[in-house]
């Protein structure tokens, strides 16, 4: 698949701050964090704006974006119809929580608990969108939902541990970030493993059933000029260049900001919050570099019509 940088950058940016959301829901809730009104603002600030400028990003891959709200009216049957409306609906739950929070200084459990479960299911549906592809088998794998969970929430624990940090002055929950980066990290590894071992299911043979015939190759072009399918679905990565990409993204995304948080367990204040912005930056850069290898390696099976030997 060709990567799309918007869709990229929604995928990275929206993931990161609904499971900034989940935490202030789940640990708000359960009273967990400072009742500051200014951390209260700055991380559900934050967190928003990472949510919206994903959700903004994402309509600029539609050919009409003005049309893009026809796409909540399938919500029944549609992966992207249902992330969709539980994006807008999200909103619902933070806003009050942080309003009560901020203006008042006081945490509605109720509202937390509800914002827990809105987040987790909006990043289900987000990655259910891919993991339902019957035509792409490198989406359609169990790992994609977890994948998807894990590095949000890691993202989000890592942010959260920083803006404590902040305004907090402790770390309370470094190991969960920690902990959340690091399983991340081998759902990744795993995912890698299991898409290198697997057999194409799919030839030219097979899609235009003539099997035992000989190996069927393609003739001539469908098309004398490239064409949607070709510009979207068929894209080629080589070996080598996808394996540094997975090692960037895993030691950026994933074990430099886990070693950051780490060290800055040991560190004053100052270093500490240098070092949790360091591992912000590493972090970002990581999961858009992994994001970007999702889409890269991902095999469409239409491209068998335009000479792919397999998918």
């Amino acid at each position: 698949m060709h990567p799309a940088y918007s869709v990229i950058f929604f995928t990275a940016a929206s993931g990161g701050g609904y499971g900034l959301l989940f935490w202030l829901g789940l640990l708000g809730a359960g009273d967990y964090l400072p009742t500051n009104r200014w951390f209260a603002l700055c991380a559900f600030a934050f967190a928003l704006l990472m949510v919206t400028a994903g959700l903004l990003a994402s309509t600029f891959h539609l050919g009409h974006p003005e049309r893009a709200w026809r796409a909540f009216s399938q919500w029944r049957t549609s992966w992207l119809s249902r992330e969709g409306v539980m994006s807008l609906v999200t909103y619902i739950p933070a806003g009050i929580m942080a309003i009560a929070w901020i203006f008042f200084e006081r945490i509605l459990p109720w509202s937390g608990l509800l914002l827990c479960l809105c987040t987790l299911l909006t990043i289900i549906c987000t990655a259910m969108i891919y993991a339902s592809l019957k035509p792409i088998r490198r989406w359609r794998h169990p790992l994609t939902p977890v994948g998807y969970l894990m590095i949000g929430l890691g993202s989000g624990a890592l942010w959260l541990t920083s803006f404590t940090r902040l305004f907090d002055g402790g770390l309370p929950y470094a190991w969960i970030a920690i902990g959340l980066l690091v399983i991340g990290a081998s759902v990744k590894v795993l995912y890698w493993q299991d898409i290198d071992r697997e057999r194409p299911v799919s030839t030219p043979a097979t899609a235009t059933g003539l099997q035992g015939g000989g190996k069927v190759r393609l003739f001539a072009a469908p098309h004398t000029s490239e064409n949607y399918l070709q510009r979207e679905m068929a894209f080629q990565i080589g070996r080598k260049h996808a394996g540094k990409l997975r090692r960037l993204s895993l030691g950026l995304g994933f074990f430099l900001p886990a070693l950051l948080v780490f060290f800055s367990l040991l560190a004053p204040f100052v270093p500490a919050v240098l070092l949790l912005l360091i591992a912000i930056v590493a972090n970002a850069i990581g999961v858009l570099a992994e994001r970007w290898l999702f889409f890269a390696e991902a095999r469409h099976t239409v491209t068998l019509y335009y000479g792919a030997d397999a998918a």
